[in-house]
């Protein structure tokens, strides 16, 4: 069956073609590289995995209920609208919702795949374009992960958010070599990061959970890449070229806080845009995830030297600017860890079964 026949309303255009912009760069220098990029991309090397074996597939997900989302994180919850709901509508926005959701992430790591293979064509070091080669695989595999999950389990998608296309654009566009690191490592990678890590830690749905769990081990390691190479790029930069790669982080963190909120989910459940817009900005869940948004982006961005006095006051009134003081070295060393946990869990639970599996035929056998 064609994804087509899975879109809850088809996307304008089968293909969409965004004009490439700069140039293709080649280094000749292949014996020399920084040490901490080149054991990144030993790394990204060494952890590779096939999503059709290390995920359980087998697990069944109630595509009316896949996440195990609470009532009160739904945005017509308490409204008008939720007395007159039956189980069955709830059961019907749950699903959306989750949709919705999903839907961004394939779209997005379609264009985290775009943007690492941009970076492999446009980045002057060659250690860079090694890692960079990882990070290309390793958003093909998210994107056939998260397109498995939605065709097979939940049966339906979402075309890509308008303004999160738009940002995508913004970053392709781009003829400078580091705006697909700034725009999709940093921003959209940043935001990705922090839904995944939102409904990994609260679903007790363990394929969601394994899935984000794996994810989110690969894409601790993009994050680390992106500050590396911006980190080491922007030191050389003037402040006129630093303020104006500020300005398009602020754009893009007001885009991302204002704009993607689910409003088609809404839509089609017939509330009027005004209406669904007015719903979305009383959830507190809605509040939660904005703040847990920025949990990823703010010391990043304050990490690669990108901390002028307008970024800074655009993160004191987004209420944000104290995350500029968090680990993120914590934060990746726990998502690998939950990851590897989740793995010790499985393989041994799988490994007892089998042991019981041979007991159980050594017994039968001598009886």
């Amino acid at each position: 069956m064609s994804t087509y026949d899975h879109y809850t309303s088809p996307p304008p255009e089968p293909v969409w073609s965004v004009p490439a912009a700069g140039a293709a760069r080649f280094g000749w220098e292949y014996d020399n590289g920084r040490d901490r990029l080149l054991a990144l991309y030993q790394k990204g090397k060494d952890k590779q995995w096939d999503g059709a074996k290390r995920i359980d597939w087998d697990l069944e997900v109630d595509p009316y209920d896949p996440l195990g989302t609470p009532d009160e994180a739904l945005s017509l919850h308490g409204t008008r609208h939720w007395a007159k709901m039956t189980e069955k509508d709830k059961g019907d926005l749950r699903r959306h919702y989750s949709s919705w959701q999903f839907s961004q992430f394939l779209h997005g790591e379609q264009g985290a795949m775009v943007c690492a293979a941009r970076i492999v064509e446009s980045v002057p070091d060659l250690d860079a374009k090694f890692y960079s080669a990882t990070q290309t695989m390793d958003e093909a595999r998210h994107a056939e992960i998260y397109g498995r999950f939605l065709h097979e389990k939940i049966g339906m998608l979402y075309p890509i958010n308008d303004n999160l296309q738009g940002l995508l654009g913004d970053t392709l566009r781009d003829s400078r070599w580091d705006m697909p690191y700034l725009g999709m490592q940093v921003l959209i990678e940043g935001l990705a990061l922090a839904a995944f890590g939102m409904i990994r830690d609260t679903t007790d749905k363990p394929l969601p959970k394994q899935i984000l769990a794996y994810v989110m081990q690969d894409e601790a390691r993009h994050v680390a890449f992106g500050r590396m190479a911006l980190r080491d790029y922007y030191r050389q930069l003037t402040d006129a070229e630093l303020r104006e790669r500020e300005e398009f982080v602020i754009e893009g963190c007001y885009l991302m806080r204002d704009r993607l909120r689910g409003l088609e989910v809404l839509e089609n459940f017939g509330i009027p845009r005004r209406e669904a817009e007015e719903y979305t900005e009383q959830s507190e869940f809605l509040h939660l995830f904005r703040k847990l948004l920025f949990s990823r982006i703010v010391p990043c961005v304050k990490d690669i030297g990108l901390w002028g006095e307008r970024l800074q006051r655009a993160y004191v009134d987004m209420g944000v600017f104290e995350l500029g003081d968090s680990s993120l070295d914590l934060l990746m060393t726990q998502d690998e860890e939950v990851a590897e946990r989740l793995d010790r869990e499985r393989f041994a639970a799988e490994e007892a079964e089998r042991v019981a599996e041979v007991e159980g035929a050594i017994a039968d056998g001598a009886n």
